[in-house]
């Protein structure tokens, strides 16, 4: 289960604090897949009664609505009721993870169960150690070493000067028994200065009945740490950020300077790629091989093999170049297809068109796609050559090995192997910089009389 209801007021936003974006897709979603890589039989995510988080939930994953804000305790009430209502074993471990720690792997919710299977425990928590532990709940142990509690410090008086100089600290991740959590989850008691249920409360109780409470140390702290202010997202989003850059690079793909790129987690990208500085690559990009992008913005496109972009281009959503094109200097493409070898060199904008196989498009080409209501296509052929300055105006078709004037503007179809040549014929008026240039007639002489 996934507590993320919470309504992250030191987020500053109108945006629940668990659908803030990380590196391409809402926080909430990274714990979401970990649980879900680490083999959870069902995954629920608990949220407030706006549901906010239903729409971006996967398939198969359960909401959880918990109906008013009374904390972690009540956050799991409502998580252990959707799980039960579904019929699900009561005594499988049940894992407790938080939106707002995202970083949290497979493999560390793995090695946390096995560890509370292996000490038969009823409850083991996930703890770690860190430099600064403001806001986080402290792990006190006993003279053994045992875990005795954890003391929030959400508010002053929940925990005493010498707890709060503790440095290990409660994650926020749990596992427990499922009959364990079962029989104390009622128990659970608001008396704090929060007026909230506590679930680390549920430990104590889990050792009072007799049980174990064990506490399993996370050595890497990166994969613990929470998210409660936008400075700890950028935080988060920086060592997130690194662990996607430093996939591609064991793939095989070479990042020139990965501290001035931008890698977001679901993009897709072939060996020996280069990604130059400076270039940012969102949503479902997906890149081939032996691609080159410098100083560039790509978003939800196809780059297939051995494609160029940049410096400076912005390939919108839609966008395919395939094999070997180019999209180079100020050259803005979106919702089109850009044929194998084809080259768009520099300062164009093409939107919602097809570009044949090894054509090539001058500077400053536009596709004039909007007639103010409705969008329309522009189909260009194979090996066209479109000199500069041409703006085609959709919908409109230039048939394979077709040329068009320079600074033309092409409205009807050019034929195969035809020049379409649009544009107004040039006149030159002689003398024309010396009668501007000339002085004015003064007032009252003859050159300044009416006819």
């Amino acid at each position: 289960m996934i507590l993320a209801a919470g309504r992250g007021t030191r987020m500053r936003s109108r945006t629940p604090k668990v659908l803030h974006e990380l590196c391409g897709i809402p926080m909430v979603l990274w714990p979401v897949r970990a649980a879900l890589a680490a083999g959870a039989g069902q995954v629920v995510v608990v949220d407030s009664p706006e549901r906010a988080l239903q729409s971006v939930l996967p398939e198969g994953v359960r909401l959880a609505v918990q109906p008013r804000s009374n904390g972690t305790g009540g956050a799991v009430v409502a998580a252990v009721a959707q799980l039960d209502s579904t019929g699900a074993d009561g005594s499988a471990p049940v894992v407790v993870l938080s939106g707002d720690v995202p970083l949290v792997s497979a493999e560390t919710i793995a090695e946390l169960v096995h560890a509370h299977e292996a000490n038969g425990a009823g409850a083991t928590m996930a703890s770690t150690v860190l430099d600064d532990p403001s806001g986080y709940g402290r792990v006190v142990r006993d003279e053994h070493g045992a875990v005795e509690c954890v003391v929030e410090t959400k508010a002053a008086g929940d925990a005493t000067p010498a707890q709060l100089r503790i440095r290990e600290v409660n994650t926020g991740i749990y596992v427990f028994a499922g009959d364990a959590l079962r029989e104390v989850l009622p128990r659970l008691s608001a008396d704090n200065a929060q007026g909230e249920l506590y679930l680390p409360q549920a430990l104590d109780l889990i050792r009072a009945d007799g049980g174990t409470v064990a506490a399993h140390e996370v050595s890497d702290q990166r994969l613990v740490l929470g998210v409660n202010d936008r400075a700890a997202l950028a935080q988060v989003r920086g060592l997130a950020q690194e662990a996607i850059h430093a996939r591609h690079m064991a793939a095989g793909v070479s990042i020139v300077d990965p501290c001035a790129t931008v890698i977001d987690v679901e993009v897709e990208i072939g060996q020996d790629t280069t990604i130059e500085p400076f270039t940012t690559i969102r949503g479902n990009t997906r890149i081939g091989e032996g691609c080159v992008v410098r100083h560039s913005y790509l978003i939800d496109c196809v780059l297939q093999d051995g494609v160029t972009v940049g410096p400076f281009a912005y390939l919108r959503p839609g966008s395919v170049l395939r094999d070997g094109a180019k999209a180079g200097t100020f050259v803005e493409i979106k919702n089109s297809d850009i044929g194998a070898g084809a080259k768009i060199p520099h300062l164009s904008y093409i939107g919602d068109a097809d570009v044949g196989a090894h054509t090539n498009l001058g500077a400053s080409t536009i596709t004039a796609n909007y007639d103010g209501r409705n969008k329309h296509r522009t189909t260009i052929g194979k090996h066209v050559r479109s000199s500069v300055h041409v703006s085609f105006v959709a919908p409109v078709t230039v048939g394979d090995d077709a040329y068009t004037g320079a600074g033309s503007v092409i409205h009807e179809d050019v034929p195969p192997g035809a020049l379409g040549i649009a544009r107004a014929r040039q006149t030159n008026k002689e003398g024309y910089a010396a009668r501007r240039d000339a002085p004015s007639p003064e007032p009252g002489s003859s050159g300044a009389q009416s006819s």
